[in-house]
């Protein structure tokens, strides 16, 4: 589940400074707000989010990294076609401008700004683009379903041969994957190919054809299942020839950009780059870049998996060989891709395996055993039977997902075996609702949970989850539990029970909270950022109309003493040291918070004693930091007198502040009315 996921279009703001952003994320408070303080930690959220953001207002002078660097790393990874920017910059010279343009920036706009100017510019961006997004995913279905058929019929074809060949019908699939993965990663290494977001769609899809050729080899080649003889060999290798030449002779559509794509990989897929392979001895860039692909993925498949002649290596066995050059030579960039996505490909591989494929291929087994009529109906379904429950007993227990299955009659309910010593249950259990080992396991207000969960599924709407810790392994961990209802398909549709998975999301859930809190607490020093501040300090205005607050606004007198005589370094110190003293000093209810820079904001409940509230949290905040005397100017806004408008209070207790300041500083002040005249 994405985090961005909202209602609310999402606005990236880049600047390095946390006042900037704060008033940028003030003017635009009806959008989803994400910070970034440099340009490195804009790039990092742009890898993550992607196309979930809709807008960047981009400084150009920031530290780590500055906003032409970012545009131009927005550039060589395409974001700037679908991820508009506008540059908000005090920077004013011709130069700056023409470049930020030449960038691909949509807007430019000078500081000090208008706000109402930013607003409406953000607005009109963010309206345009949206509209072309709409138009884009229009064309793209149309696209879409025009190619769907020529590629399924493209996999059917694939998959003859694949069946055919002895094999388990899952290589297809798997050169697709690592096609699709090898081709992603190739375009964020370099520019030298050219490729589109087409053009890899065009060669995954074309990929699954490298081999159409062995439809023309001899059965007992294609299976025999020792090593073959040089004759044999011989006669194997003209399977990316005959391959190619089928394309070719095709009397219609040989002009087709997919049959064009598809006659390279066959004819080329077992080149290698220092030309020692065949059929033609190419060399180097001699060889297509969509057969130096699959080739890769060929080679990778064949090792991994079980043939009629091997048995299958091992991931990080393949890895080696390939590496190594014991599988022939590749080109080093598609080697590097092949490191680079080593971590995933194998989780990726088994994915793609275990879902949609298997079930077709279980559906393509049972269909052919159906048309056997030397078959009884009741052997067919027993072989059909046993066919599932060993299909489903492998996958279950390759998985290390913990899948279920509940029937109502009987009331049992049957867990993977893996799944069962996992949570420390039996495989098969009767009246699991009132089972008191599985009540004592999973809890009953978990049990409550999945029953709630279950009722409120349909025929119509069979699938639901739910979230809850579960005992794994002997520790309480997230999980999510997936439920799909079993109903019969008779005229009065009757639930029959339940089958689902349960899945291990503890580290999700810990990386969730841990970028919720970095994205509203300051990172520095650990208290609330201003941002979500005022989106607490608002809510509880709205619904506690009745209750006395007050909002404080609180700066370090001569701070910049403290950077220029002793360093920055020690400024930061002097900056914890104050928040941990706020910490202590605010009650739990209270909400304390850095603006920015060594401004500190505070917002408390007080009945009728506000005063001795203030004064107690004023006198803890002052004192001596090593060298540097710590002397506070304060300024407060009461409801009473402010009203409950979060703006309102805010710029009361910042003109209480700066009555403060001309008056000596080292004191606090409470806003009244006469302050109205001064400002």
């Amino acid at each position: 589940m994405s985090e961005l996921k909202s209602n609310k279009p999402t606005i990236l703001v880049v600047d390095d400074s946390e006042m900037n952003r704060s008033i940028l994320a003030d003017i635009l408070e009806e959008y989803k707000i994400i910070e970034a303080a440099n340009g490195k930690e804009a790039v990092s959220l742009l890898e993550k989010y992607g196309a979930e953001i809709d807008l960047v207002l981009l400084d150009i002078v920031m530290p780590e990294m500055d906003g032409f660097e970012v545009l131009a790393i927005m550039n060589k990874y395409k974001w700037i076609e679908y991820i508009p920017v506008i540059m908000i910059s005090a920077e004013s010279v011709s130069s700056y401008i023409e470049r930020a343009y030449e960038l691909g920036v949509t807007d430019y706009i000078n500081r000090p700004f208008d706000s109402m100017v930013v607003h409406r510019r953000v607005v009109n961006t963010i309206m345009l683009y949206a509209k072309q997004k709409k138009l884009v995913g229009m064309v793209t279905d149309q696209i879409y379903e025009k190619e769907k058929s020529s590629s399924l019929m493209v996999m059917i074809l694939s998959h003859i041969v694949e069946f055919r060949n002895g094999e388990s019908g899952m290589h297809v699939l798997h050169i697709h994957v690592m096609t699709e993965m090898l081709l992603k990663r190739l375009t964020e290494k370099t520019d030298q190919y050219g490729l589109t977001h087409s053009d890899i769609s065009l060669i995954t899809t074309a990929s699954a054809l490298h081999d159409i050729g062995k439809i023309n080899i001899a059965q007992e080649i294609l299976n025999k299942p020792g090593r073959l003889t040089d004759e044999e060999f011989q006669v194997m290798k003209t399977h990316s020839v005959i391959g190619a030449m089928m394309l070719k002779d095709l009397p219609l559509y040989q002009e087709e950009p997919l049959v064009k794509v598809a006659y390279e990989i066959c004819r080329w897929h077992h080149e290698r780059y220092d030309g020692r392979g065949y059929p033609d001895g190419l060399k180097g860039e001699e060889i297509p870049i969509s057969a130096q692909v699959v080739a890769m993925a060929d080679v990778y498949d064949a090792l991994t998996s079980e043939r009629v002649y091997k048995k299958a290596f091992s991931h990080e066995k393949a890895m080696e060989m390939i590496l190594n050059g014991e599988c022939g030579v590749f080109n080093p960039l598609v080697l590097e891709c092949l490191e680079d996505i080593g971590c995933d490909l194998q989780e990726e591989l088994k994915v793609n395996s275990l879902s949609t494929n298997s079930k077709q291929e279980m559906q393509n087994v049972a269909d052919e055993l159906l048309r056997r009529d030397e078959l009884t109906a009741s052997e067919r379904t027993l072989r059909l039977l046993e066919y599932e429950r060993t299909k489903y007993q492998f996958f279950a227990d390759m998985s290390q997902e913990i899948q279920f299955e509940y029937t109502v009659e009987p009331s049992m309910v049957n867990i993977s075996s893996w799944g069962a010593k996992s949570l420390g249950i039996d495989e098969i259990s009767m009246t699991p609702f009132r089972n008191v080992k599985i009540l004592n396991q999973f809890g009953k207000k978990n049990m409550q949970g999945f029953l709630e969960c279950i009722r409120k599924t349909t025929p119509q709407e069979p699938v639901t989850q739910y979230e809850c810790s579960l005992p794994l392994d002997g520790e309480h961990r997230w999980c999510r539990v997936i439920f799909r209802s079993m109903w019969t398909t008779d005229d009065t549709e009757t639930f029959t029970g339940v089958i689902g998975k349960i899945v291990d999301i503890h580290e999700e859930r810990q990386k969730v909270s841990e970028l919720e809190h970095k994205a509203t607490h300051d990172t520095m020093t650990g208290l609330v950022n201003h941002v979500h501040a005022k989106e607490m300090i608002t809510e509880i205005l709205a619904g506690n109309s009745n209750r006395k607050f007050a909002l404080v606004i609180f700066d370090l007198d001569h701070f910049k003493q403290a950077n220029d005589n002793y360093g920055h370094y020690f400024g930061d110190q002097v900056l914890k040291h104050v928040a941990e003293k706020l910490n202590k000093s605010v009650r739990s209810t209270d909400i304390s918070a850095r603006i920015g820079g060594d401004e500190f904001l505070i917002f408390i409940e007080y009945d009728d004693n506000l005063e001795m509230i203030i004064e107690r949290i004023f006198h803890s905040l002052t004192g001596q930091f090593q060298n540097f005397k710590i002397s506070l100017s304060m300024g407060i806004a009461e409801t009473d007198v402010c009203g409950r408008d979060y703006a309102h209070l805010f710029c009361c207790a910042d003109k209480a502040l700066y009555v403060v300041k001309n008056s000596g500083r080292g004191r606090y002040c409470m806003y009244d009315s006469s302050m109205k005249e001064q400002f």
